[in-house]
């Protein structure tokens, strides 16, 4: 799928809380959002992830991939991104 520039994104207070605590970048953020086929998600919502190499350690244990999940809801100018879930295998 083609890139999707246009609309800035933005992450909501809730998504900035938990940045470090759930090791994703605003950067992977973006770049799943842009680049992935988005799937409807609950309460009129939006979805996608994306896969990005990894291979370091992450809460003591070592994985090789990280999955972003980004759940937003696209306003009329702008992206808002609800909240992040990043997987780690």
């Amino acid at each position: 799928m083609a890139d999707r520039p246009g609309k800035p994104i933005r992450l909501s207070t809730h998504a900035e809380r938990y940045l470090e605590r759930r090791g994703f970048t605003a950067a992977e953020v973006e770049q799943t959002i842009r680049q992935v086929p988005w799937q409807r998600a609950r309460k009129r919502r939006m979805e996608c992830a994306q896969d990005f190499t990894y291979n370091a350690v992450w809460n003591g244990r070592h994985y090789a991939t990280k999955r972003v999940r980004p759940i937003f809801v696209e306003e009329p100018h702008e992206i808002v991104v609800v909240t992040v879930i990043t997987y780690y295998f």
